[in-house]
């Protein structure tokens, strides 16, 4: 077992990195990249990635407060 400061910090640190939500978030909401190429496959795949994560954190949503209640 671990006992320093680093060790404590990297499990705190691992935590909040767990929940974070900042490449899912930076995926839904990122300003658009004039040097990234756009055709209408690429539009229409992320647009089936949006729709799949968001179905996927609303049912872990309701298990989570089916789970609760």
């Amino acid at each position: 077992m671990e006992n320093t400061e680093e060790g404590k910090d990297a499990k705190r640190n691992g935590f909040k990195e767990f929940f974070s939500l900042g490449e899912v978030g930076g995926y839904f909401f990122r300003k658009k990249d004039p040097n990234r190429p756009s055709n209408i496959n690429i539009k229409m795949m992320h647009g089936v990635n949006k729709i799949s994560i968001a179905i996927f954190l609303i049912g872990v949503l309701y298990l989570v407060l089916k789970r609760l209640l």
